[in-house]
């Protein structure tokens, strides 16, 4: 595949991956030590003040050759709390970029003043003519901790990828490693792809990355790394994903909100290799922490999804959640048994990124290891997993004990929508049957799927019962005789929702 091939033949002898996996192996020998962290007066900036310091798009790397990518500079402050060091990789050879706090507009002579001129970038941005030679659109961004974000072309930012997750949701608190050295290659005039080496550095490990970086209607990067663990990890997340749920169609809409929903992603998909199934998550925003781990016999993928994809469904000109990005996570090689963990944090506002999924192998890590892992992430539009049957694109919970509901006190009732090109071909005398269970504890009291032709959907409408003060779980799909039509459908409902009557 010529995507993965180096982007300008020349400079393969310059710098390499085993450059930065040497530094990541000598690196792990020593003790960490944090970052420099940037001046207290930057951390303390509000967001908005943060946001008038503007990087002037004259000052980007390679503004002045053909090459179709230019590099825009991130400062420090706000939740950019430290520098990086970056570097060029050319024909030249390998060349440090030196700051210049003359590369930004400031909001205020004051601020200007205050900035040393030392300082260093947090990160870069990565920008591309979408929408031809004359525009330069950002696409990717490098910055805080080990975050990165992506989008394909027409898109607004949404989720985050990361380099690693260590110990996500656990009670024991979560560590944050952090991209401390990045090294850019230049690509060739005529290239549409570009080459970035990163450096990763925390407590408990460290970390080599390259990232093949193609945009286009989607983004794809093909991700190679090498880990040098310090110390044991109880949950390693690979190739995690950040994204932000407030509310949507499945819960309840917060106290004065008149947005019908707000989410930059909608629900967790996954591919079992093993099985062949893909399932389906709808996101929540819960009342207190909340994990779930999907056992893969063998990962073909993962990833967050935003299928609402229509204006009409978030009302929100401003933020636009209707063009944020999904993004699919594709081993390159098996990796092994493990999960796919599912880490939902309570959330009062859409400013907070409360959803976390990465995978987690079976087979623990410990001081001295290293392991290598390689997958392609592709951002763009809810295809970009490439699904072939038929998916839930809605679902709606309610109380069972009300009219529409049932008449069941403490029941919920569940509608599920599906739809896909093979759902579309089969009509109201097809013999579609709904398949649902539940986890411990739940009482399915009925289920049963019609067709819905005002929105050529099949809906599946569930009535089920937890148990009292338990959660509520449960499964569905749709058949035709031996044939599996959908996806399947997967919930998961904690106590104490505020979904049901207040007379119970």
């Amino acid at each position: 595949m010529m995507f993965f091939l180096a982007c300008h033949p020349s400079l393969a002898n310059a710098f390499g991956f085993e450059d930065v996996v040497g530094k990541a192996d000598e690196l792990a020998g020593k003790s960490y030590a944090e970052p420099q962290p940037a001046p207290d007066f930057l951390q303390a900036l509000e967001y908005s003040v943060y946001q008038g310091i503007r990087f002037k798009p004259e000052a980007s790397l390679w503004r002045s050759g053909r090459s179709p990518f230019q590099v825009m500079m991130i400062p420090q402050g706000s939740f950019y709390a430290h520098a990086v060091k970056l570097h060029v990789i050319d024909s030249e050879g390998v060349k440090p970029v030196a700051y210049d706090k003359a590369d930004f507009d400031y909001p205020t002579p004051e601020l200007a003043k205050r900035i040393p001129a030392d300082l260093g970038y947090a990160g870069f941005k990565l920008t591309f003519p979408f929408d031809g030679k004359n525009v330069q659109n950002q696409f990717l961004v490098f910055g805080g901790a080990s975050y990165f974000r992506a989008i394909g072309k027409g898109q607004q930012f949404g989720l985050s990828g990361r380099g690693i997750a260590v110990d996500t949701g656990l009670p024991s608190g979560e560590e944050f490693p952090s991209f401390t050295e990045f090294w850019l290659e230049r690509p060739a005039a005529d290239s549409d792809t570009m080459v970035v080496y990163g450096l990763l550095d925390g407590p408990s490990l460290t970390g080599a990355y390259r990232f093949v970086i193609q945009p286009g209607e989607s983004t794809r990067i093909r991700v190679t790394a090498e880990l040098f663990f310090r110390d044991n990890i109880q949950q390693l997340g690979l190739a995690p994903l950040t994204s932000m749920f407030y509310y949507g169609e499945n819960t309840l809409r917060p106290r004065g909100e008149w947005r019908p929903q707000v989410h930059d992603s909608d629900g967790l998909l996954v591919h079992d290799g093993k099985s062949g199934e893909w399932l389906w998550r709808p996101l929540i925003n819960p009342s207190q922490l909340q994990l779930n781990f999907h056992e893969v016999g063998q990962l073909k993928g993962f990833g967050l999804m935003q299928r609402n994809q229509k204006f009409q469904q978030f009302q929100d000109s401003e933020a636009r959640y209707d063009l944020r990005p999904s993004a699919w996570v594709q081993p390159v090689k098996d990796w092994g048994p493990g999960s796919v963990v599912l880490v939902e944090i309570p959330s009062n506002a859409e400013t907070n990124d409360n959803v976390v999924t990465f995978w987690t192998p079976d087979e623990g890590v410990k001081e001295g290891e290293n392991r290598r892992l390689e997958y392609e992430l592709t951002v763009g539009g809810p295809a970009v997993s490439r699904h072939p049957s038929g998916r839930a694109i809605h679902t709606f919970v309610g109380d069972g004990n009300r009219t529409g509901g049932g008449n069941e006190v403490g029941a919920y009732r569940f509608i599920v929508d599906f739809q896909g090109k093979q759902l579309s071909a089969l009509g109201p005398e097809d013999a579609v049957v709904s398949q649902v269970s539940g986890g411990k504890g739940v009482e399915i009291i009925e289920h049963f799927v019609e067709y819905i032709p005002a929105t050529d959907v099949w809906r599946l409408s569930i009535l089920a019962k937890p148990s009292e003060e338990e959660p509520l779980s449960l499964r569905g799909f749709l058949s035709l005789g031996s044939e599996t039509l959908t996806e399947t459908w997967t919930y998961s409902l904690p106590p104490a929702t505020g979904l049901r009557a207040k007379s119970e």
